[in-house]
């Protein structure tokens, strides 16, 4: 029986911030939030939802409970350019006549929608390097094809909101601070004299890791040294993209650093009794089979453990010899520990 979805949901958080609660269409996903804050006659809103149908009218429900209008959004500030974080940015922009500030790292979000088909590939490719089956590869590409963005259409930033650049609301000064790991355009806003945090999916309610792979050198490293700035922020109430807020934020960021480390070691275990491919690694790291799911969560997070061990010198990756002739594609690649 199909999951009844969620509708949008508006709530003050404290008087001039408001979480705007969107529904997502992801098995245990089922919502995302946006941030409104108060900004003289309007407000600034941070982060969209995704697009999809009847999206718009969420997003508008939940700000109805709220009383507030797309029309009065003076500004529009993406913590991250995943579709879930940005998808409604087109429309909303146009409709308010406001600025959308993101981070400039957004090709991760700009090459599906410039060319899926050659994304698509590229992600495929991958998956099949890292031992996936042939099978699997194929029932991934036919779903994959009928998947939507998620994104409405894509507006250019009219500011890059990068270290630094500052925005003005009735709470006092938000501070931009940049936060790659999760994903290379991501950044979290600070109000130091309130001591808020408003963190995208860098802190979530739960401890629940994911990373872009190959888009950045070292993606686990540097979520890491993330962790380490919003630890200094010492915020006293965060508010994420996938949570209520809380209060015991640098327990949050402890919690995240200690699964990191413990996943790493994971990896790494897992290569003592000599090479492995990828697919064979995650059961190992996870307690779970990769199973028919293609390239997925747990793909790209093992990928970015391994690249992160490989950039320390701690694990090799071995290219496999052709199965056939040499216009043949390669066998799945193995990691051995160095």
């Amino acid at each position: 029986m199909p999951r009844q979805r969620e509708l949008g949901r508006g709530e003050r958080v404290v008087p001039g911030l408001w979480r705007l609660r969107l529904p997502l269409p992801w098995p245990g996903v089922p919502h995302c939030n946006a941030w409104a804050l108060a900004a003289g006659s309007g407000f600034v809103l941070v982060d969209t939802g995704m697009h999809e149908p009847g999206a718009l009218a969420q997003l508008e429900l939940a700000l109805h409970q709220v009383r507030l209008r797309i029309e009065n959004v003076n500004l529009v500030a993406c913590t991250h350019a995943h579709p879930d974080h940005c998808g409604q940015a087109a429309p909303i922009v146009e409709r308010a006549g406001c600025e959308l500030w993101m981070h400039p790292n957004h090709e991760h979000a700009m090459r599906p929608l410039r060319d899926p088909g050659l994304d698509l590939a590229q992600r495929i490719e991958v998956a099949r390097q890292s031992g996936v089956p042939a099978a699997a590869l194929a029932l991934y590409a036919e779903r994959a094809k009928e998947r939507p963005s998620g994104i409405a259409a894509w507006h250019e930033p009219d500011r890059p909101l990068v270290g630094g650049v500052e925005i003005e609301t009735d709470l006092g000064t938000w501070t931009a601070h940049e936060t790659p790991g999760h994903a290379p355009s991501h950044v979290c806003l600070f109000q130091p004299e309130r001591r808020l945090l408003i963190s995208g999916d860098h802190l979530l309610g739960r401890i629940s890791l994911y990373y872009d792979y190959g888009w950045t050198p070292d993606p686990v490293g540097e979520f890491l040294s993330s962790l380490d700035v919003v630890e200094e922020l010492d915020a006293r109430l965060c508010v994420a993209g996938h949570a209520r807020p809380f209060t015991d934020v640098g327990a949050h960021i402890a919690a995240n650093r200690t699964l990191v480390h413990k996943r790493i070691r994971a990896v790494a275990a897992a290569l003592d009794d000599g090479p492995r491919t990828v697919v064979e690694i995650v059961p190992e790291v996870y307690d779970e089979p990769l199973m028919d799911r293609g390239p997925d969560w747990l793909l790209s997070e093992t990928l970015c453990y391994l690249r992160h061990l490989e950039m320390e010198g701690r694990v090799r990756r071995e290219r496999s010899e052709p199965d056939g002739p040499a216009t043949e594609a390669t066998g799945p690649d193995r990691w051995r520990a160095s």
